[in-house]
């Protein structure tokens, strides 16, 4: 097994330029990650860069939600529906600490988009194409019953609503876990880890690339047999180096999510509803927060860096006044708020109305394999039909024969736990473990759910580090779980930390603000920052904290 520890950050780099691999994944978003699992748990020799964190571009922004693909019956896009909804559980049984059933309330009001009827035909046919198990099945509420399970819901207009089961994520840990494993079957994958060129043989054959490591600017040439780009939002860029970005091409679009304190926003019960425009919005409780999205706007900014906008905020303002009228929130109410990126495939000479929401794998004349669009829930099937393609070209080029895909039954990172069923007796056992350790109930709980099977590392530390922690002036819990995330999750600066490894930018920002000196100088210390190292990511913490509730207007 490789390593994925931030201490050994030197080694990962000399161990891709020494290597020769059968396949390079550039992307460590939901998708790379997919592929790298998919690749290396049939033994090929696979190898991960990515230029950012791990889930920093768009699986780390999403509404955080494994979709069923309701929203697809819409288009009558039935193949759609079924395929995703069945993906939807098997990424669930695969790790059920961090993604759980979410009951979603669909309320239907006069002159809304949905109706009692289409709504209840609607939600029936999804139960059948999705294989919705009989215990998550609709059921349809009169008007009575929807304020009775949700009384801040408009209550003028109210027909009825529909009640059905989403499926909530960490959509970054999701992405984390999935690559952990990749690394447990042997990928070698790194992050801040940016593809500066390619490398290409006498016939024109892409077969390497020239990887440029971020933080000392040193750069190495990775060869590999394959090269798949996952670059999400940056597939096109990638495709630019390649020379091949001609065709379907992608079009951005920016999706922007508010997250409010429960005191402020006492939301009990998920909902989905129709905003004054027609575009569908999702209200969700979490963690003593209720967060509120998405908008869809076309984008043509800086990829690595969106934001939320004065009209994103009031955009969603506006839609939450007029679904819950009584709850008065407004601009100075936003604890939070995070900006994400559609990757969306766009034909030349089509319609922009014609954009698919589908993924689709580009090969270029040099062999370069792009994966491009796709949603989160289909992640494993995307990976799936990419290696399967990989498998057949090395087959094929080189006589190496490989497996069919194994990752349909294979619990990810920390989801050793025996499913759905078994987590609920694992995580009763390990929150004894963590009280008989000195932690609270709802402490134990919040970890276990966090790390899953991996929280008995957690524990250890926290146990056996306690003395280090006052040592270091940081509170016990955090030194255990930034411990755990440099030497088991590669975090290497302080926003790995902050909202990818533990999400508190969103969703606990006061958490940030109590604990984020200590972290820094902790991380500073033990990763040998330079003085300029630690001044730029503190200075990169603090606008990220900034701009969580400021809104930024583009020039």
């Amino acid at each position: 097994m490789n390593s994925f520890s931030s201490y050994e950050r030197q080694q990962h780099f000399e161990n891709l330029s020494q290597e020769d691999w059968d396949v390079l994944v550039i992307g460590g978003g939901i998708t790379g990650s997919g592929i790298a699992l998919d690749a290396a748990s049939r033994g090929m020799k696979t190898a991960v860069v990515e230029m950012q964190d791990f889930a920093a571009g768009t699986s780390s922004r999403s509404t955080k939600l494994v979709h069923g693909g309701l929203r697809y019956l819409k288009q009558f896009e039935v193949k759609m529906v079924a395929e995703v909804g069945k993906e939807r559980e098997i990424v669930y049984e695969n790790g059920p600490h961090v993604t759980t059933p979410e009951w979603m309330m669909l309320p239907f009001h006069e002159g809304g988009n949905f109706g009692p009827f289409s709504t209840n035909v609607g939600l029936r046919v999804y139960d059948y194409l999705a294989g919705v198990k009989k215990s998550e099945r609709r059921t349809m509420f009169s008007a009575e019953e929807a304020i009775e399970r949700e009384p801040l819901v408009k209550r003028e207009g109210l027909k009825g609503a529909g009640f059905y089961v989403e499926y909530k994520t960490d959509d970054a840990r999701l992405t984390l876990e999935v690559m952990k494993k990749a690394v447990e079957y042997g990928a070698a994958s790194t992050n801040y880890a940016k593809v500066v060129d390619f490398i290409y043989n006498e016939n024109g054959t892409i077969h390497g690339a020239k990887i440029e490591d971020t933080v000392t600017g040193k750069q190495y040439h990775v060869k590999a047999k394959k090269i798949v780009n996952a670059g999400g939002p940056w597939v096109d860029e990638l495709r630019e180096i390649d020379g091949s970005k001609k065709g379907k091409t992608l079009q951005l679009t920016k999706g922007v999510h508010l997250v409010f304190d429960q005191s402020k926003f006492p939301l009990k019960q998920a909902i989905y509803f129709d905003s004054p425009d027609g575009r569908m919005i999702f209200a969700i409780p979490r963690d003593g927060k209720t967060y509120v999205g998405t908008t869809d706007t076309e984008y043509k900014e800086e990829i690595a860096h969106p934001t939320m906008t004065e009209a994103d905020r009031d955009y969603i303002l506006d839609a939450i006044h007029m679904m819950f009228p009584t709850v008065e929130v407004t601009a100075s109410d936003v604890e939070s708020s995070w900006a994400g990126l559609r990757p969306l495939i766009h034909e030349e000479g089509k319609d922009p109305s014609e954009i698919s929401r589908k993924d689709e794998i580009f090969i270029s004349n040099s062999g370069l394999i792009s994966m491009a669009g796709g949603k989160l829930t289909g992640y494993r099937k995307m990976a799936q039909t990419a290696i399967d393609l990989v498998r057949d070209q090395l087959m094929e080029e080189y006589g190496i024969r490989y497996t069919d895909s194994e990752t349909k039954h294979m619990p990810i990172s920390g989801g050793d736990v025996g499913g759905s069923k078994g987590f609920k007796q694992f995580k009763k056992e390990r929150i004894q473990i963590g009280e008989s350790i000195g932690l609270s109930h709802e402490e134990a709980d919040k970890l276990v759910r966090l790390y899953g099977s991996n929280v008995d590392a957690v524990f250890h530390i926290y146990k056996s580090r306690k003395q280090d922690a006052e040592k270091e002036g940081i509170d016990p819990i955090v030194f255990a779980q930034l411990v755990y995330g440099l030497e088991a999750e590669l975090t290497y600066k302080p926003v790995d930390f902050f909202i990818r490894r533990t999400a508190a930018l969103f969703f606990n920002i006061h958490w940030v603000h109590e604990h984020k000196e200590s972290v820094i100088d902790f991380m500073a210390k033990e990763l040998n920052y330079t003085e300029i190292q630690k001044s730029d990511y503190t200075e990169e913490l603090e606008l990220l904290l900034k701009e969580a509730v400021q809104p930024v207007e583009y020039v």
